[in-house]
């Protein structure tokens, strides 16, 4: 192995585990938040704001004109509602009343749930490998809601079942871009337009309740999480779109095991969170299922 080969595999390693360090990071952060008395119809619409001033503001500098066809708007509004605005606001409400680590391991149903998705629609082909990984993450699943002593409240339940939705709404989002995204579409135009979208939609529900989130100087521990979480999200967001188009979708999907390993340990390490047994095995169970639905052959991007 060359010296410049060595150092592109480091890289590529290194920014793997940002993105995962990073996302896994906003699941504690958006508990601060909304511990903290952030409302989440405000956060959700806070965060779509950021999101779209961050990414238009790398459009700027890479010189990457945002398209605004019919089609191209259709395709932001869809994936605004699917990608940010619905799961957003539900993944806050339930940030309210999950352990952090716990929201990390429901969303590693994503690629699980974009599978099946992509199976049914003929997307992609059956496989009994990765539908043996679907079955993990829904076995996963029932080990945090089914069993009494699973979840520190058996009251958690009903919120920990509203973060599978927001789960679900990202997966169909991945399949409609599989689906309709325009030819030609830059991805972080494309990303630009969603939080442009998503911020237009959720606009007239955070007047119509009052529930706009503000950041009063001088910033204390909710305003700095809230700040960190978009950026963080943001920055993520960038980072895997690079690797994507530099080392391919296989490599960068890698992602989701540190994601979900690192949001349960921030949690730890933020709120001294202590899991059960049910806990640590859903997790393992997860994991096993990740890695089951995970494409083994790269395919480099178009």
């Amino acid at each position: 192995m060359t010296q410049q080969t060595s150092f592109a595999a480091m890289t590529s390693f290194l920014l793997l585990g940002f993105m995962g360090v990073a996302w896994g990071a906003t699941f504690s952060l958006a508990k601060i938040a909304t511990d903290g008395g952030a409302h989440p119809i405000g956060l959700a619409f806070l965060q779509a704001v950021g999101g779209a001033l961050l990414f238009s503001a790398a459009c700027l500098m890479l010189r990457k004109p945002l398209p605004v066809s019919p089609s191209h708007l259709m395709f932001y509004v869809v994936c605004g509602l699917l990608g940010s605005g619905v799961p957003g606001v539900l993944f806050f409400y339930a940030a309210r009343h999950v352990p952090a680590g716990i929201l990390a391991i429901t969303i590693a149903l994503v690629p699980l749930m974009t599978y099946g998705l992509s199976w049914l629609l003929r997307i992609d082909p059956l496989s009994l490998r990765r539908i043996v990984g679907i079955l993990c993450g829904f076995a996963a699943m029932a080990l945090i809601v089914a069993p009494e002593a699973s979840l520190p409240s058996p009251a958690m339940a009903p919120w920990v079942l509203l973060t599978v939705v927001c789960a679900a709404c990202y997966a169909v989002e991945a399949v409609y871009i599989a689906l309709r995204r325009p030819a030609g579409t830059d991805s972080i135009a494309a990303v630009a337009g969603m939080f442009w979208a998503a911020s237009a939609l959720l606009l007239p529900l955070v007047l119509a309740t009052g529930t706009i989130v503000t950041l009063p100087l001088p910033w204390g521990e909710v305003e700095w999480a809230i700040v960190g979480m978009v950026v963080l999200s943001a920055l993520a967001y960038g980072t895997y779109f690079h690797v994507v188009d530099a080392y391919g979708p296989v490599f960068a999907s890698q992602t989701g095991y540190i994601v979900t390993i690192a949001g349960v340990f921030w949690g730890i390490a933020i709120f001294g969170e202590r899991h059960s047994p049910w806990i640590w095995a859903s997790l393992l169970i997860m994991i096993a299922g990740l890695a089951l639905v995970t494409p083994r052959r790269a395919v480099r991007p178009a």
